[in-house]
């Protein structure tokens, strides 16, 4: 066993510790059963920061960092931002179970990346140990949390424990990948928060089969996307991610619009590149796309999800107006993908306030070849919503493709104002869908 696979064993031990947690849970008073629960991390902590320099336990727990220091800083941390977490659970009313599956995640997680890389070092092959480890440590993990807790284990509670697990595992996946080891305090508690937010949705309609043929379905096409190289190791478990939470909190239609954006949207980006190169105005890493590009273009349509999961019974709102938002949020990053990437081959493209010729690749630049494609792609996203959902049809269409067309004119707007000095490229692309999202939406509520 090497020490990388001794250490992740350790801090899988200390995760496991959790469990004793929900023991506590019911303690009189309060404040007893809180100090009960802390107690074991808090005083692993102080033994990681003030006793164990040497020896066993250190070469045990030691990560490089560590060594240098001659401190557990790894270990203290890990300890201490799972004593934080149990604060949650036992005073602010954090599900056990969303805990404990949170804990699990990423001491499973990271023992399921250490073994699979004693056989390769690919890092593919890494990330899925690290997704279906974590996984299976949570789901376990939070189900004996929940029949300590007296929950009755039926298999629609089993079908949401599941879904808690492999979400959890998927952001930790993805954070693990653009983060690094000494900031699984910052990754255990954003999976603890996620993970609250679900708990608190109405997934009435959660089955263990929609959550396996989620799961099947965008690990394919998040591989194929990988493959192609149209996307970066973080890029496609962002998709992966985003997929699955498309189709278990809305469903497949929603769904076929998001894919669409990422397929074709990454296809456009591949079109020519060579070209698009030699002009400047390729996209970094040979046009594969990464998390932060993913997430810019998807993040208000994922919120638009989430909100539409939690209506009308948690926020008042139609869920149709959220559907409008979603598909307009979607059809602008499909229709400014299209209009950069195919418009940005051809010559002449003007400033858009000011109509002047500038060079390819300028901020705000644009060209009537652009406009046309961007038309497209808006349109492409329209016509899937209309032709999907009976309830929005052709009329509705026209409204989302009017409202994708209008977020990628709010891009070249921004582009040619404020972005370079102000803003990035990505909080460009970010305010551009949210334009399109409200204007989808405000479509629906005054005209539809």
């Amino acid at each position: 066993m090497t020490s990388a696979v001794r250490r992740a064993v350790g801090f899988a031990l200390v995760g496991a510790v959790a469990l004793l947690v929900p023991l506590v849970d019911g303690v009189e008073p309060p404040w007893l059963a809180t100090a009960l629960a802390i107690a074991p991390f808090v005083g692993i902590a102080a033994l990681a920061l003030t006793v164990v320099d040497g020896g066993p336990l250190f070469e045990l727990f030691a990560r490089p960092g560590d060594r240098e220091d001659q401190t557990l800083y790894g270990l203290a941390g890990f300890a201490l931002s799972i004593a934080g977490l149990s604060l949650l659970a036992l005073q602010f009313g954090l599900p056990m179970w969303v805990f404990v599956a949170s804990v699990f995640v990423l001491a499973g997680g990271n023992l399921g990346t250490r073994l699979v890389e004693r056989v390769t070092a690919d890092a593919v092959a890494a990330t899925a140990g690290f997704v279906t480890a974590g996984f299976l440590a949570a789901t376990a993990g939070s189900a004996v949390s929940a029949m300590l807790a007296g929950r009755a284990l039926t298999s629609q509670f089993l079908a949401l424990l599941a879904f808690y697990a492999i979400s959890g595992a998927l952001l930790a996946a993805l954070l693990r990948a653009v983060l690094f080891e000494r900031d699984d305090p910052l990754v255990l508690f954003s999976i603890g928060l996620l993970l609250w937010l679900f708990s608190d949705l109405p997934l009435h309609d959660v089955t263990a089969g929609r959550i396996a043929l989620a799961l099947g379905v965008t690990v394919v096409l998040g591989y194929v996307s990988y493959a192609l190289d149209t996307a970066s190791l973080p890029g496609m478990l962002t998709g992966v991610f985003l997929g699955l939470l498309t189709i278990v909190l809305g469903d497949f239609r929603w769904f076929a619009m998001l894919i669409t954006f990422f397929g074709l949207g990454g296809l456009a980006t591949k079109f020519r590149y060579d070209e698009k190169l030699d002009r400047g105005i390729a996209e970094e890493n040979e046009g594969a796309r990464g998390s932060g590009n993913v997430l810019a273009n998807s993040i208000v349509a994922l919120v638009a999800v989430l909100a539409a999961a939690a209506s009308p019974s948690h926020t008042g709102i139609d869920p149709m107006l959220l559907l409008y938002a979603f598909a307009g949020a979607v059809a602008a990053a499909m229709s400014d993908t299209f209009s950069s990437e195919f418009g940005g081959l051809y010559d002449n493209p003007r400033l858009i306030t000011t109509l002047r010729r500038v060079e390819p690749g300028t901020d705000g630049g644009v060209t009537w070849q652009g406009a046309v494609a961007g038309l497209v792609g808006s349109g492409i996203v329209a016509g899937i919503a209309g032709g999907l959902f009976a309830d929005i049809g052709a009329v509705g269409a026209l409204v989302i493709l009017g409202a994708g067309f209008l977020g990628m004119l709010v891009d070249s707007l921004l582009g040619a104002t404020i972005e370079g000095e102000t803003v990035g490229n990505q909080s460009v692309n970010l305010l551009a869908t949210l334009a399109a999202a409200v204007a989808g939406g405000l479509a629906f509520q005054f005209v539809l």
